[in-house]
C-alpha cells in the first residue's frame, strides 16, 4: 500500500505542508487525503474523519500500510529512517544535529509570528502586515530571532550549489527547509521587512517545484473561513 497523507486545507494548514512538501520536493511517492476544515469542534466532521485514524484529531497523519505517524516531527523522522538513501536530514553529524535543533525550534517556538501571522497563501496583506509590524512586539522579536538563525546557516553554505541554484539552509534541500516553508508563505502575505539575502532564501524556496505544487493547490482551493481569517470579512 502507498504511502497516505491526511492534510487539512493548502491555504491555511502549514502543519500539512510540512510533510506534503517534503515528500513531494524528495520525490517520495504518496496518496494526498485532503480532509477540509468546517471546524476544529469535537463535533465536526474534520474531527469526526481524523479521529478514525489518529487519535489526536489533527493534521497531518502519515499512514504507511495502516500504521499511523502523526505530528510533524515525527513524520519528519519516520520517513528519514524509512528513505535513507534520500537524506532528508543532512549527513554531517553536526549539521544534522543543528538541523534537528532548529526544527524543534520552529516546532514550539515563534509563538507570536504564528499568532499573528497566520499562514494564508491566498492573501496579500502588506497593509495588515504593517501594522503587525508596529504594534507587536513578539513579532518583530521572533523575526529578529528568525533572521539571526537563518543568516548564521546561510552564511555556513556555498554560494551556489553543484546544479547553480543558491542554497538552502544546510546547502541542498533537506528537512529544515519544509519546516520553513510555512514561514516563507507567512512572510509573503504580509510583507513583513527582511534583509536581501533573507529575501532571496524566501524566493528561492518559494520556487522548489514542492512548494510550488503546494501553493498552486492552495490557489484553487477557494474556501472562505472565519475562524482562519483574522484580517478579513470575504475573499
Amino acid at each position: 500500500m502507498a504511502l497516505q497523507l491526511y492534510i487539512g486545507n493548502k491555504n491555511y494548514s502549514s502543519w500539512s505542508m510540512r510533510p506534503w512538501v517534503l515528500m513531494k520536493q524528495a520525490g517520495i511517492p504518496f496518496e494526498e487525503i485532503m480532509v477540509r476544515f468546517d471546524s476544529f469542534n469535537a463535533n465536526s466532521a474534520f474531527k469526526r474523519r481524523l479521529k478514525s485514524v489518529n487519535p489526536v484529531g489533527k493534521v497531518p497523519v502519515l499512514l504507511d500500510d495502516g500504521f499511523a505517524v502523526w505530528d510533524t516531527l515525527a513524520i519528519a523522522e519516520y520517513l528519514a529512517e524509512r528513505f535513507p538513501e534520500k537524506d532528508l536530514w543532512p549527513t554531517h553529524p553536526h549539521q544534522r544535529a543543528r538541523a534537528r535543533s532548529v526544527c524543534a525550534e520552529m516546532h514550539s517556538g515563534f509563538g507570536a509570528l504564528r499568532t499573528h501571522c497566520p499562514m494564508n497563501i491566498e492573501a496579500s496583506l502588506p497593509e495588515t502586515g504593517r501594522l503587525i509590524w508596529r504594534d507587536q512586539p513578539g513579532v518583530r522579536a521572533d523575526m529578529a530571532r528568525l533572521g539571526g538563525l537563518w543568516s548564521e546557516l546561510l552564511a555556513a553554505q556555498p554560494e551556489k550549489m553543484p546544479d547553480g541554484s543558491g542554497p538552502l539552509l544546510f546547502g541542498r534541500f533537506s528537512i529544515a527547509d519544509a519546516y520553513f516553508a510555512p514561514v516563507c508563505m507567512r512572510l509573503r502575505t504580509y510583507a513583513l521587512p527582511l534583509a536581501a539575502d533573507l529575501q532571496a532564501y524566501v524566493d528561492r524556496v518559494t520556487a522548489l517545484p514542492g512548494v510550488q505544487a503546494w501553493i498552486e493547490g492552495a490557489l484553487v482551493e477557494h474556501d472562505f473561513l472565519d475562524f482562519e481569517e483574522p484580517y478579513r470579512l470575504g475573499r
